[in-house]
């Protein structure tokens, strides 16, 4: 392939260039207008503009980016994640366009994506299964009839789609009807299809993915596993690899399931499979994941392996480049997204101008983004600014440099989900590995980050009284310059020998 058109935005648009361009791959970049000025446009060699700022109108028009692909004689398209990444109709039509769609079949699409045929390819192969449906809710009475065979609490779930969207818990027989309602409408309005069905809702669980790559040859392998049971309204916030649980049998184990999974349905490219993990480890299939996940960085750096160089490779129909026995994990790496979210305000999205943005740098550190200073935080799509990787040998490491990481992340004009990152850093429940996907409800109380920006108030004043004092000649031997107290630049001795930059986490 000589071009390649990323058919996404954002932080994911640009680091799919950048690995284009170093495979000297040319990139072409479709954007709606609220990203005109995006960085990912002006890092892309070509750049079209494909209509309004909602995705309807531009990032879903698989049509009008097919056509953009043909006219700029683009080789391939690249789905990135969400928007039309297992879209298996867009998979189609790229391929009936003579173009190579970088990702599985859409037929492999279709079995995986839809979770209800996952579950039953996954029954198959012998995959342990959590109790529930086997299909799609069909009426009232037989959900009644499944809830009560599986034992409440059970979990309604889309069967397209993700990101918790068209998921509820629900506790008690008489909540049931008007969840399955709520549940189904929800994913009606996200994914156009409302079908849903029931499962055992999972006391206590982890939510662990296994990382799988194939390729048409029949080759596939699993890179070893991604914790992702820090979350809130059902999505991630925080992915490690490994998980601090698994013992190397286990971690076999379930990646051998998810390679299983991969082989039945003739599956190439990378893929994710989901499992819940109990408190007594026993593991149930959850779903497959038919894209590159936002979470792959801590995989990248846990192997060495460019998960997306891998995938254009498999695309132009070569071999993996590595075997199983290849593959062995090197130290330890924790990601986090980084949100225009507000932790103190049920994780409410914010918007608004980065008024201040300088990301953190230094040994273990990487920043996946597509934000600068001055940009405003577009109110059409997800509200990520980054993720923030840390890498170290060992876990304690990349807790020691996620926290210093967090601390030198400079981002004023919106509230952000760093505040909640450091807490999570920082609690004896995450540091000890003893959590799971309830950490949020169990440990976290929004008035937590309010405790501790008003400690940081009470120390900034003690640092300002201690450094108050004059020489024995009377003259004042300390200058502070001190704005206002979000954002303060305090100043020791005039000539910046040293600095304390206090700012809101939140």
């Amino acid at each position: 392939m000589q071009k390649i058109l990323i058919a996404n935005r954002g932080e994911i648009a640009l680091r799919v260039m950048r690995t284009c361009r170093d495979m000297g791959i040319k990139t072409v970049a479709v954007f709606s207008e609220a990203d005109r000025n995006a960085l990912f446009v002006r890092y892309a060699d070509e750049a079209v503009c494909i209509g309004p700022p909602e995705s309807a109108k531009s990032y879903l028009l698989g049509d009008k980016i097919i056509d953009v692909a043909k006219k700029l004689k683009a080789d391939g398209i690249h789905p990135g994640y969400g928007f039309l990444s297992e879209n298996a109709g867009f998979a189609k039509g790229v391929k009936d366009a003579g173009l190579i769609f970088i990702g599985p079949s859409a037929e492999a699409m279709k079995m995986m994506g839809d979770k209800l045929s996952a579950k039953e390819t996954a029954k198959k192969r012998n995959v342990p299964m959590v109790p529930g449906t086997e299909g799609a809710i069909k009426n009232l009475e037989e959900a009644k009839k499944a809830a009560a065979k599986a034992g409440y609490p059970v979990l309604i779930k889309a069967s397209a789609g993700g990101g918790g969207k068209g998921m509820r818990v629900v506790e008690k027989p008489e909540m049931l009807e008007e969840q399955i309602k709520t549940a189904s409408s929800e994913a009606k309005s996200a994914f156009g299809d409302g079908a849903v069905f029931i499962e055992k809702y999972v006391k206590g669980p982890r939510h662990i993915e296994i990382q799988i790559m194939a390729d048409n040859h029949g080759n596939a392998v699993y890179l070893f596993e991604r914790e992702c049971s820090i979350q809130r309204r059902h999505q991630k916030v925080v992915e490690e690899a490994p998980s601090s649980v698994l013992t190397p049998e286990l971690r076999k184990k379930m990646g051998e399931c998810a390679v299983n999974l991969a082989k039945a349905c003739n599956y190439s490219g990378a893929g994710t499979v989901e499992f819940l993990v109990d408190e007594n480890l026993d593991f149930y299939f959850l779903e497959m994941n038919t894209r590159l996940q936002v979470e792959h960085p801590v995989t990248e750096m846990i192997t060495g392996i460019d998960l997306v160089k891998e995938q254009i490779n498999v695309a132009m129909g070569n071999k993996l480049s590595f075997c199983q026995e290849d593959l062995k994990i090197n130290g330890h790496a924790i990601e986090i997204r980084v949100c225009a979210e507000d932790p103190a305000n049920n994780f409410l999205p914010d918007i608004g101008k980065l008024v201040k943005y300088a990301p953190p740098k230094g040994p273990g550190v990487r920043v996946d983004d597509g934000m600068e200073q001055g940009m405003d935080i577009p109110i059409y799509y997800d509200p990520m600014i980054a993720k923030l990787i840390a890498y170290g040998a060992n876990r304690d490491e990349a807790i020691r440099r996620m926290t210093r990481a967090i601390d030198e992340y400079e981002i004023e004009g919106v509230q952000t989900t760093l505040g909640f990152c450091r807490f999570v850093m920082g609690h004896p429940a995450f540091v000890s590995g003893k959590f799971d996907t309830h950490f949020v409800n169990k440990h976290f109380k929004p008035e937590m980050l309010l405790r501790e920006q008003n400690n940081e108030d009470q120390l900034m004043i003690a640092a300002i009284a201690a450094l108050s004092f004059t020489s024995d000649k009377g003259k004042t031997v300390h200058r502070i310059n001190r704005k206002n107290t979000d954002g303060a630049n305090i100043t020791i001795n005039g000539s910046g020998v040293s600095n304390w930059r206090r700012r809101r986490m939140n």
